[in-house]
């Protein structure tokens, strides 16, 4: 099967590739800067030019492939709105337009749990909780945008699956715990809340595996399906370990939740008018300080997923690869 996967060079988008490959897959790599995906390439990928804000590149893309992953997205805790509308939303679009032209049989877009986040405790949530009247940031809107888009052309005929992997992380990460580490080597991790609330993380690994097994599932088309280990972990004590893995302090100034959303809430309206990310966003101090956990039984119904790989076990590949990756940096700066 001819495969395209947008955000090929990205974190999920170069682990899904590689994953394709293996399996007897042909690959097209769409994305902006290859150099970081030179492995993938090496494998087997082709290359493929393309920006989501360019719809002309993005229709071209389309052509001549069997399914499209669309991974690529403006995933970040702050930034234009506009962007995120153009990137999410007019991108995920002009991904659909070029699927209907060119006859892709199936898509399969890669969403985020964080689409029915209202800033709240979460537990156990299941796809048929609603999304929220005001959305935690204009990330999460905008990926509810692209959700809805999806859904529409999959009544048009396009065989269509969403799925909602939760907070990935593993050996090339490039944002959740590489955020977290930096903090806290800059003195600015505090604990934000209690500490005592659980979070599901999901190792990249097997997000891929639930991208597999979404290309040939009869059953998932349609469908809408939230991806984690299916373990629910203490968020804080998570961290601490991996800062006491790394040599850093787990000693963390402890910050409750309300006094940190009030604190984000003025820093964003600093960077408002600086136009500089702000240290903290009311989002990330949400997602920081409350419980999020879900059911993924319509996963292991219609997917038959089940996470091959434990948290344990994926976080010990993620911090060995983290430590070999400082290891190679003092080498080149000695």
């Amino acid at each position: 099967m001819e495969i395209l996967v947008t955000g090929g060079t990205g974190f999920l988008g170069q682990h899904l590739a590689l994953a394709l490959l293996r399996a007897g897959h042909g690959v097209r790599l769409m994305g902006r800067d290859f150099e970081g995906a030179r492995a993938v390439m090496a494998a087997g990928a082709v290359p493929v030019a393309a920006d989501l804000c360019a719809e002309a590149d993005v229709l071209a893309a389309c052509a001549g492939v069997d399914a499209v992953y669309h991974v690529g997205a403006l995933s970040a805790p702050w930034g234009r709105r506009a962007e995120f509308f153009t990137v999410n939303v007019a991108g995920t679009e002009a991904v659909l337009a070029g699927c209907r032209r060119f006859g892709v049989r199936r898509l399969i877009y890669v969403s985020s749990p964080s689409v029915v986040f209202d800033g709240h405790d979460h537990r156990d949530l299941t796809e048929a909780a609603p999304y929220p009247t005001r959305f935690a940031s204009v990330y999460s809107l905008t990926k509810k945008l692209g959700e809805d888009r999806v859904n529409a052309v999959g009544a048009e005929g396009l065989e269509t699956v969403i799925l909602r992997p939760k907070a990935i992380f593993g050996p090339g990460d490039r944002a959740l715990l590489p955020r977290l580490i930096e903090a806290a080597r800059r003195g600015r991790l505090p604990q934000i809340g209690d500490g005592r609330n659980l979070v599901d993380l999901t190792y990249v690994e097997n997000v891929v595996h639930a991208l597999l097994l979404a290309l040939e599932s009869r059953a998932a088309v349609g469908g809408t399906y939230t991806i984690t280990n299916a373990e629910h972990v203490p968020l804080w004590q998570a961290i601490r370990a991996v800062l006491a893995r790394l040599g850093l302090s787990e000693r963390l100034r402890v910050v409750p939740a309300r006094a940190a959303l009030a604190a984000a809430s003025l820093m964003e309206a600093r960077a408002v008018v600086t136009g500089r990310e702000p240290l903290l966003t009311r989002y990330s101090a949400a997602i920081l300080a409350r419980t999020q956990t879900y059911d993924i039984s319509a996963a292991r119904r219609d997917l038959a997923y089940a996470p091959p790989i434990s948290f344990s076990a994926g976080m010990e590949r993620t911090l060995a690869a983290l430590e070999r990756a400082r290891g190679d940096t003092a080498s080149v700066r000695g």
